[in-house]
């Protein structure tokens, strides 16, 4: 099976409607929600509820958990479907504002991580009210996954959780948490689930918020879980402790929101490179396509090798996404996507701050702004050298164990 780069209408319609939403809803207030953070910007629920009447007119799917599974539709040779459409769909909306991006009620990557675990059973009693935040990161591990230990016993029908998560992107205003905690310590990874937790919840505490270098009109949280109880039906997916199978069963939630990440940044990216075009072209600077790089001025070299970059950070991210909607594992891929789009963006927005000079540092335009926001691309759902790590056991056929 061979993947098909050229994009169909119904995908086409997905660019159009949320490039439009990004350039006339999110870029202008993009200045505002940086310069105040921690206050919730009003004008998301006006997007999102333009998503979900897009969404419930089954036309195009956006970044749901909803929006990943393809129901019965006949797959075709080469099938483009939700995945496709949600990647898509987050690159252009976070062209206009990766924070704002991660903002948006009910479109969190909790909810990504809930479509691949969960049961159908599950998602039906969810609902499709549910707005979700990820709580993987703890006080003692970052990007090590495994070494979770806030954990989670069974009392009768319950399970009780107990523990601390750090850097919970919209930790205080999605309405559940999807919570990583292990059933059994002794055990180790296979011992690791995922369970679906109201933030309001008896137990739930959100201790603080944290200040940060971007991403500023996005919340992050400390959350505290104490001795909170909630029906053993939250653990999404299987409570079996599969040995054999390991940590393989949480861990495909990455396999959806790493494309997704990807996205975030191939976004961001291409709003620097469009921004930094105009300002080198009106400083007199030409940018040839039939000329060789050497052959032009270096700020047109250096323009030419970042938009090269990003045509590959854009087209990993399509693969993975492709893969996905078409039944391909894609763990590598999805890896790969998101440690290429992430090391793009960081490259690309710093380089366009330095190559605008004054104009890129101020705050005259948004470039500073988007190179601030960038860097949490390559950090959350795995750091750069956590991905490289993922890519290189997939090639050589090794466990964690035995490539760390």
């Amino acid at each position: 099976m061979t993947i098909n780069l050229e994009l169909p209408r119904k995908l086409n319609a997905v660019i159009e409607k949320a490039h439009q939403g990004a350039a006339e809803m999110l870029r202008p207030i993009s200045r505002k929600w940086d310069l105040r953070e921690h206050e919730y910007p009003v004008e998301l629920d006006t997007l999102a509820t333009l998503f979900e009447g897009i969404s419930e007119a089954k036309t195009i799917p956006f970044a749901g958990a909803e929006a990943f599974r393809d129901g019965e539709e006949a797959k075709e040779t080469n099938h483009n479907g939700a995945n496709m459409s949600a990647v898509l769909n987050v690159m252009e909306i976070s062209w206009g504002d990766v924070a704002l991006m991660l903002s948006v009620p009910r479109q969190g990557l909790g909810n990504a991580a809930i479509n691949s675990v969960a049961t159908p059973e599950q998602l039906e009693r969810l609902g499709k009210d549910v707005w979700a935040a990820m709580a993987i990161t703890e006080p003692g591990f970052g990007s090590d996954s495994a070494a979770v230990s806030t954990t989670a016993k069974l009392d009768g029908d319950e399970y009780v959780i107990n523990g601390e998560k750090i850097f919970v992107t919209a930790g205080s205003r999605a309405t559940h948490i999807v919570v990583w905690a292990t059933l059994d310590k002794s055990k180790g990874r296979a011992a690791i689930k995922s369970f679906i937790v109201p933030r309001d919840h008896p137990g739930v505490t959100v201790e603080r918020l944290e200040d940060k270098l971007g991403i500023k009109a996005s919340d992050t949280a400390v959350i505290r879980f104490d001795n909170v109880r909630i029906p053993k039906e939250n653990l999404l997916g299987s409570p079996e402790i599969d040995v054999e199978k390991g940590f393989g069963g949480v861990m495909e939630t990455f396999d959806n929101t790493r494309p997704v990440v990807a996205a975030m940044a191939v976004g961001i990216a291409r709003a620097a490179l469009e921004e930094l075009r105009k300002i080198l072209e009106n400083a007199g600077v030409e940018i040839s396509y039939d000329k060789p790089a050497h052959a032009q001025s270096a700020p047109a070299a250096e323009f030419l090798r970042m938009e090269a970059d990003w045509e590959a950070g854009y087209l990993l991210m399509v693969r993975s996404a492709w893969q996905a909607d078409n039944d391909i594992p894609n763990s590598k891929e999805a890896s790969m996507g998101k440690a290429k789009a992430a090391r793009v963006a960081t490259d690309i927005t710093l380089k366009a701050v330095e190559l605008a000079g004054t104009t890129g540092y101020s705050e005259e335009t948004l470039l500073e702004k988007w190179a601030r926001d960038s860097k949490i691309l390559d950090i959350f759902e795995g750091t750069q050298q956590i991905q490289q790590l993922v890519v290189a056991r997939r090639l050589l056929g090794l466990s964690s164990a035995e490539l760390k």
